[in-house]
């Protein structure tokens, strides 16, 4: 087996799934473009994807869905008026730049000091289409954290804060603070997250995915998704599938050939719901 320490922490999956929009940019049926992931991976991520083995097939199906719907909710977002983005553990994403985005549109990146530097010297000649901000500190320290809450985008009205990909590798007691310090501004109205059914727990807990992700594991395991955070005060505005996506562009789910198989002779309402186990969702305030 291959090295199983290839992720020698949570910051190494930035480079992991920006390798995927980077391949995804280079097809000749490409869903979407993005001509930075590839400066910004250099060759680390197609080395970490390689170590990952046959993790790398549904990460890289899940990262390319997950672009789309994300990119979907950030145009219909601002359509309603969201007047500034807030990224939290930004990672290599390259949206600033790739999105049509109103120019005076406050976008504010956070992320490690040591991703921010680097896409700080990586994009240095290249502009952005709205007003970027980055910031670097670590997103598990509460009270730099509340300090940033409380001072940034201070002209905005309807804030929309985004955790691609971030949400899993919190414990839910830092999810409920972290949940607590986005209330406490009135002006976040909108928050986007990742969604999974507890059914895809299994595949996520499995022996090997856990030995190669030992270094970043996820920690964020709710009985139930959407109960979990209304319980903390979000509700659902909105949700798109990974599955519902990848169908519309054509692009199945990789999986085992015994696994093909049987789904063919699958009722059509256990095949609708095998394509809603993840996604992305739009949460709201309750209150």
């Amino acid at each position: 087996m291959k090295n199983s320490s290839a992720i020698t922490d949570v910051r190494d999956t930035s480079f992991w799934v920006a390798y995927y929009r980077a391949k995804e940019t280079e097809r000749a049926d490409a869903i979407f473009h993005d001509p930075f992931a590839q400066m910004l991976v250099g060759e680390r991520g197609k080395k970490i994807s390689d170590a990952m083995e046959n993790i790398s097939r549904y990460t890289e199906w899940s990262v390319v869905s997950r672009t789309v719907i994300i990119d979907r909710f950030i145009e219909k977002c601002i359509k309603e008026g969201v007047d500034a983005i807030i990224n939290l553990g930004t990672g290599l994403d390259a949206r600033p730049y790739r999105m049509d985005l109103p120019k005076d549109l406050p976008w504010v990146e956070v992320d490690y000091p040591s991703i921010i530097e680097h896409k700080n010297k990586t994009l240095q000649n290249e502009k952005p289409k709205c007003k970027l901000t980055r910031v670097g500190f670590d997103l598990a320290d509460g009270k730099k954290r509340k300090e940033f809450f409380d001072n940034v985008a201070p002209q905005a009205k309807k804030v929309l804060i985004l955790t691609e990909g971030v949400i899993p590798y919190l414990s839910p007691e830092q999810v409920t603070e972290l949940s607590q310090h986005l209330l406490e501004q009135e002006r976040i109205a909108y928050w986007i997250t990742e969604f999974f059914h507890k059914r895809v727990y299994r595949y996520l807990k499995g022996t090997v995915r856990v030995a190669k992700m030992q270094n970043a594991p996820f920690k964020f395991y709710p009985e139930d998704w959407n109960i979990f955070f209304r319980n903390l005060g979000w509700v659902e505005k909105e949700t798109r599938f990974s599955g519902e996506i990848a169908r519309e562009f054509h692009r199945r789910p990789p999986m085992p050939k015994w696994a093909e198989f049987l789904f063919r002779f699958m009722p059509k309402k256990a095949k609708e719901e095998s394509l809603r186990l993840a996604g992305y969702m739009i949460f709201k305030r309750a209150r």
